[in-house]
């Protein structure tokens, strides 16, 4: 929710309003046509501390129970306007005209107006944002043992470019910087989502991290990490992966239905890295001959290489 612009306007509007209230209280009560003292005083300080605490909520979180909090905090203002309108002990008969000349009570009906329509936006910023639909946050973890040395597995997977061949999801990875790279995934209906990459950890031949960067569309991180295997010139490739998929638990049921289960997409996706580190390519079947590109394959039989004919219409 912090990369939402109503909420960030919305937290920057309480920095700008909390300040003045904070920090010169008096001036503050004045200019709201408030009569000064030191309880009063106090109130308005009181009511710029919240409005701070607000913001940095705001800018900081990812949960709306700061907008509900401006809008408890927008109930209390209206309540102390509301109170200081109040105040003012005059006849019914005499009110409306003291109003037209009274500057101060002038100030604190255009306060009261404005009050009203800011907890009109809050008031619609946390509901909407209250029933938008959250990310559920997937967390996947998978182990492979291949017949190759640690550096070898590692350098099949450090060269970003080489993901797509055996992640069946991933449709495209492209180096953006020594450490960034561009995203590019088939998602649920035939949709596809890209975000940018950077890598966090880079130890060669024993561990290799990387987060999705801020501002991404979706979030995603993930670490490898390649230990010996108890033969020597085995690996182990210890994968975790972390995602959000959007639409909360209804997208991961609908996921699920379509045949699209992320852990054994995981599961899947080391089979077939292992594949291309020891043979040099995925092995197919007659049955299915065209990989991920096919989604409802079923093997027939034995897996053997691809024909000559069938290289070519791949490739095509």
């Amino acid at each position: 929710m912090k990369d939402d612009k109503l909420t960030r306007m919305l937290g920057w509007a309480s920095i700008g309003l909390g300040t003045p209230l904070l920090l010169a209280p008096a001036r503050a009560a004045t200019a709201l046509g408030i009569k000064d003292s030191p309880q009063r005083r106090a109130a308005v300080a009181g009511v710029g501390a919240r409005e701070l605490t607000a913001a940095a909520g705001l800018l900081g979180q990812r949960s709306p129970m700061w907008l509900w909090t401006r809008v408890a905090g927008d109930l209390m203002d209206l309540a102390l306007l509301g109170q200081a309108l109040r105040n003012r002990t005059m006849p019914p008969s005499a009110r409306k005209t003291a109003l037209k000349h009274d500057d101060r009570a002038g100030r604190t009906v255009a306060a009261t107006a404005a009050a009203i329509a800011i907890t009109g936006v809050d008031v619609y910023a946390a509901v909407s944002r209250s029933l938008r639909p959250r990310d559920t946050i997937v967390t996947l973890t998978a182990t492979v043992t291949v017949t190759r040395p640690r550096n070898e597995a590692y350098a099949l997977w450090r060269q970003l470019e080489n993901l797509p061949t055996f992640m069946a999801h991933l449709d495209s990875v492209t180096t953006t910087g020594p450490r960034t790279s561009r995203w590019r995934a088939a998602a649920p209906f035939g949709t596809t989502v890209e975000w940018d990459a950077q890598i966090t950890t880079d130890i060669p031949g024993e561990r290799l991290g990387w987060e999705s960067v801020n501002g991404s569309s979706i979030r995603n991180e993930g670490e490898v990490r390649f230990t010996p295997a108890p033969h020597e010139q085995d690996t182990e490739v210890h994968v975790r992966i972390g995602y959000s998929i959007p639409a909360g638990k209804l997208g991961q049921v609908i996921a699920r239905y379509f045949g699209e289960e992320p852990h054994q997409q995981l599961d899947d996706d080391l089979r077939r890295f292992k594949q291309v580190l020891e043979t040099g390519e995925v092995v197919r079947s007659e049955g299915a001959p065209w990989g991920k590109r096919a989604r409802q394959e079923f093997p027939q039989h034995p897996a053997r290489p691809l024909t000559a004919e069938e290289l070519m219409e791949v490739r095509s």
